[in-house]
């Protein structure tokens, strides 16, 4: 088949072949995965909580994440949380490949978690299942690297078409978030997949909007303050979201290590929260439609909080209060059902927490006596807490407008995104998906020159032909190994092959030619500490920083207990760098 496609279909006609069938194939597995997400919770709230048997909230939480747990250990046995970073890992290793199982175990695992109540969304997961499947489709066919990671933004872009019926949010979040480097010739496939991906997704399901917008109030230039000041509430929100959310995930897995105490932990703290606090209760998406469409009492009626006092002029602080303790409590949620082994994403928690500071923020205003329209501000909160945590504005405009029709808000949409991406970079560079990968030095920016540095690896410059010498050898010893050396640098290493030190050809050139010498000096003696020693997994840009810090030409690289490896060069570097530019910037 290879071999026919190859004699009878061009490279660049097949590319958009491929990205054709990859938006196909996203729009079925999106589809599929809302379908068994909606039929667990039909199952779970027409039989049970519907007849208001809240106490199976203390249940539900729980039966879902043991599932998905056991499933995630036993059958697939792999790691399937946080998709997205999973997808920018593949792409800043420049290897593009993404596991097979990826093409359906996630749908399994956050359907069975979202169905029964888990407080995620299932929309990182349909992206990875998107990637994995243009990774894959592009494998079958022996393509190339860089289309690989083309098919990878095509499956993206097709996911997210097809789950949000949002085509434009599709293209833009594959540009802004996962591909770093792109050129016009590769936005044609981006744009297939996420057209077709959103053309079957109309004929499965309709073409609704996801949040039906039944009433709105027009933009107003005197609004445009409270504006700025919504977006910059968002972008606190969400370093609080970025930063709450990664050190509680490292909290709990540093402290809680075994898949019984997980599930226990993150069960417990889930259910708990849920039966409290019931808008925390699955993806949150019934409260973000009520809310945009002026309805928040419906939103609060099911919490055992809730009473009549709420509905007069002196409960409505009530309600700001309970939407701020959600707020807060929405992270440990999310935490709680990924950590307790569920799968999900934060596309959904960022939707329904930014819906929420919309709502609680123009609430604030209204008591006190500056006149705003709540709906308006819970709609645009949604694209400055989603601007904010992806620190990427241009997705949560584009996707807040598609998701609600609301294209009409796009000057008061564009101007919360804006301003809440400009907070948060002030204390935050990174988003929660890109910090992990930030950390290692593995993750590619739209920085050109920072992206060739890090697909550089310490494999690709590391230089094995230097000649070892001994600390007790002789200068005349010394003197038969460099006339054998077509290098003027020699490693010093002990017995056991750790580095010692290093002799320069220059240090002994003067009495190298001094036999009545030979006997008297030993390498030990002549040797000298070199400017810089560098970790085999030291990331390029360190090291790149390391040459200009100690202004040497070449450095001795070490493992982790100091044995020695090899020598990398600044010219070897470079060298690679221009070879890997080349490739990097090619159509």
């Amino acid at each position: 088949m290879v071999e026919w496609r190859e004699r009878h279909i061009g490279g660049k006609n097949f590319v958009l072949l491929l990205s054709f069938f990859v938006g196909c194939f996203s729009a079925f597995a999106a589809i599929l995965l809302k379908s068994f997400i909606h039929l667990i919770q039909y199952v779970v709230e027409t039989h049970l909580i519907a007849d208001e048997r809240t106490w199976w909230y203390l249940i539900t939480p729980m039966i879902g994440i043991t599932l998905a747990a056991l499933f995630v250990r036993y059958v697939v046995r792999d790691d399937i949380s946080h998709g997205i970073t999973k997808i920018l890992y593949a792409i800043s290793q420049r290897k593009s490949i993404i596991k097979a199982h990826n093409m359906w175990s996630s749908i399994v695992g956050s359907g069975l978690t979202i169905g029964f109540g888990g407080s995620v969304g299932a929309e990182a997961p349909i992206v990875l299942t998107g990637a994995a499947i243009g990774s894959n489709l592009a494998k079958a066919f022996r393509l190339d690297q860089k289309t690989m990671m083309l098919m990878i933004g095509c499956g993206a872009a097709g996911a997210i078409g097809g789950i949000f019926k949002a085509p434009i949010a599709g293209l833009v979040f594959t540009l802004e978030v996962l591909m770093m480097d792109i050129t016009m010739t590769s936005v044609a496939p981006l744009l297939i997949s996420s057209v077709t991906a959103t053309a079957i997704s109309y004929i499965a399901t309709g073409t609704e909007p996801m949040f039906p917008l039944d009433t709105y109030d027009a933009f107003s230039v005197s609004r445009i303050p409270w504006y700025l000041l919504l977006g910059a509430v968002c972008g606190f929100a969400s370093l609080y979201f970025t930063r709450g959310m990664n050190r509680l995930e490292r909290l709990m897995k540093r402290h809680v290590r075994s898949i019984g105490m997980k599930i226990l932990v993150g069960g417990v703290t889930l259910s708990i929260l849920i039966f409290l606090f019931p808008p925390l209760y699955g993806e949150g998406y019934d409260v973000i439609t009520q809310l945009i469409n002026g309805n928040s009492i419906s939103a609060v009626e099911n919490s055992p909080f809730a009473n009549s006092q709420w509905l007069t002029a002196n409960g409505r602080w009530m309600i700001v209060f309970y939407f701020v303790a959600i707020i807060l409590l929405k992270i440990v949620a999310s935490v709680a059902t990924n950590g307790g082994g569920g799968v999900g994403g934060i596309f959904a928690p960022s939707l329904f927490m930014g819906a929420l500071v919309g709502f609680v923020t123009a609430r604030v205003l209204n008591l006190t006596g500056i006149l705003v329209p709540e709906t308006n501000f819970s709609l645009v909160g949604m694209a400055g807490l989603m601007s904010g945590v992806m620190h990427a504005p241009l997705t949560g405009i584009f996707l807040i407008a598609e998701l609600t029709g609301g294209y009409h808000l796009f000057m008061p949409l564009m101007i919360v995104s804006v301003i809440s991406f400009l907070t948060i970079m002030l204390f935050e560079p990174h988003s929660l998906y890109a910090m992990r990968l930030a950390q290692k030095g593995e993750l590619l920016t739209h920085n050109k020159d920072r992206n060739v540095l890090t697909l550089l690896k310490m494999d690709n410059v590391l230089e094995t032909d230097f000649i070892t010498i001994l600390p007790e050898m002789t200068l005349g010893e010394l003197v038969k190994v460099i006339s054998e050396s077509k290098r003027n640098i020699f490693p010093v290493i002990d017995h056991e092959g750790h580095l010692k030190g290093v002799l320069l050809l220059d240090e002994v050139r003067n009495i190298m030619f001094q036999p009545r010498l030979y006997n008297r000096f030993t390498v030990g003696q002549l040797m000298t500490s070199p400017p810089a020693v560098l970790p085999f997994d030291m990331p390029m840009e360190r090291v790149m920083e390391k040459f200009e810090d100690t202004g040497a030409w070449n450095l001795p690289v070490v493992d982790k207990d100091r044995r020695y490896l090899g020598f990398v060069s600044k010219s070897k570097i470079f060298n690679s760098y221009r070879h890997v530019l080349v490739h990097f910037s090619e159509e």
